[in-house]
């Protein structure tokens, strides 16, 4: 069916959503109303918006919230940000993922720096692991957060506790991983952590563009 303007929707068999869209304006602009209406509904329950984000092109493709009506409709200051995955280095370094948030949203739209949860950059990983597991203890009673060496991720446990989770992918050279995430596999298939994401109780929904789900099964996009 139609999703938007020339957006393709579809769930698959385990509940997942998919959305596949032509280009990348067309995905933010979907990502924009996505989150707003996560937002507006977090809100309303709970009083408050939790959202952890990656870095890279996700930051890019948020752009749309920047603009209106999303800038001035959006509740900023309900929200509360951390970090699903981030480099310990400075605050100010061309690595970092609060850099790159803070450049390209934070510093254009009303949210409360305090709620803004950024690492402890000062101290090693493994301290900053634990400084970030219990701010988040503290806020949102999740669960434990699991340090590689000079970089604190997110583990499977903590992201399928979430309610809603957002995978957003865009480009060809992320076909064949999209592919190996979502369709079924034969067993001697490399299983990667994508594919291990599975919501307990809340959704999963997919935001791809027509490159990065080009070596889906079954997948065909008129010209």
């Amino acid at each position: 069916m139609l999703f938007l303007r020339m957006a393709l929707s579809w769930d698959k068999k385990d509940g997942r959503e998919l959305r596949i869209h032509e280009n990348a304006d067309e995905l933010s602009t979907d990502l924009a109303e996505y989150i707003a209406e996560l937002s507006e509904a977090s809100v309303k329950e709970r009083g408050v918006f939790a959202i952890a984000l990656s870095g890279g092109s996700l930051i890019s493709l948020m752009r749309k919230l920047c603009e209106a009506p999303f800038n001035k409709t959006v509740e900023w200051a309900k929200w509360h940000i951390f970090w699903a995955d981030e480099r310990v280095v400075a605050k100010s370094h061309i690595d970092s993922n609060y850099k790159l948030l803070k450049d390209n949203l934070l510093a254009k739209v009303p949210t409360v720096p305090s709620h803004v949860h950024s690492i402890n950059d000062s101290v090693t990983a493994e301290q900053a692991a634990e400084d970030y597991e219990f701010v988040i203890r503290q806020l949102v009673r999740t669960r434990v957060i699991d340090p590689p060496p000079e970089r604190i991720t997110f583990t499977l446990p903590v992201i399928n506790s979430a309610s809603d989770v957002a995978v957003v992918v865009t480009g060809g050279s992320k076909a064949e991983a999209v592919h190996l995430a979502i369709d079924d596999i034969e067993p001697d298939c490399p299983v990667l952590p994508a594919r291990m994401v599975r919501p307990t109780e809340g959704k999963l929904v997919w935001f791809l563009d027509q490159a990065a789900a080009s070596k889906l099964d079954g997948a065909k996009f008129s010209e």
